[in-house]
């Protein structure tokens, strides 16, 4: 896993991740400086005609609300965004590392699209419905920071296999490759979550766990999972 995610940070000096990053950069801008703008005008909606006491506290709480609402689901909707240009990341880290390998199936936007968007749905729903959970576990930060990453490593580990997985493998067998070593795919998720959370380096991250993730799911069809 190491040796993984080493090689996954030496791919930064390549001129085609470059681009992919500042597409990634741009889109996350877009996603949040949308969702801040609407939860304003809703809650100015929502308080028009009161006191300006109320106005203020309302944008306050919406303020508050959103930087909350971007900590907790920044890696999903990045991800989601990254997926898009999954395959120029791919591309990259394999005419680095594995120049002899076949072509890879090729997958339509639609089908990328689709897979992006109900991984986020899915993903943002479960986060949504523990914020409860995440607000009473903030009391006891430990306990807040195992939900969390437990959550997230499953929920990441599971997508960025899937992306990387489905560029080589038909469904089923990506499914059955998955469920051989669930375990080290949450071990890497939790790996993915932190790079999402780390301040700055999040922004970039997502490019990272792309050509980690690869490397990963080459190293695991080269070794067969461990006999129960």
């Amino acid at each position: 896993m190491l040796q993984a995610l080493g090689k996954a940070l030496g791919q930064f000096d390549d001129p085609r991740v470059h681009r992919v990053i500042w597409k990634s950069f741009a889109g996350a801008l877009g996603i949040f400086a949308a969702l801040s703008v609407l939860l304003w005008y809703v809650a100015g909606w929502l308080v028009a005609g009161l006191a300006q006491w109320i106005d203020w506290l309302a944008h306050a709480g919406t303020v508050l609300l959103t930087l909350v609402l971007v900590w907790l689901l920044f890696p999903v909707a990045v991800t989601a965004i990254v997926g898009l240009f999954l395959e120029e990341v791919a591309e990259a880290v394999e005419a680095r590392h594995y120049p002899n390998l076949e072509a890879p199936r090729r997958q339509s936007f639609a089908a990328m699209l689709g897979s992006g968007l109900r991984f986020a749905a899915v993903a943002i729903a479960l986060n949504l419905a523990l914020v409860p959970i995440y607000l009473v576990l903030l009391i006891v930060p430990p306990l807040y920071l195992v939900a969390f990453y437990a959550v997230n490593g499953y929920l990441l580990g599971r997508e960025y296999f899937e992306l990387v997985a489905c560029r080589r493998l038909e469904e089923r067998e990506a499914d059955a490759m998955r469920r051989a070593h669930r375990g080290r795919l949450t071990l890497a998720g939790v790996v993915i979550a932190f790079m999402l959370t780390i301040p700055i380096f999040n922004l970039f991250a997502p490019i990272a766990a792309t050509a980690f993730a690869l490397h990963f799911f080459e190293a695991m069809r080269r070794t067969p999972p461990a006999r129960a």
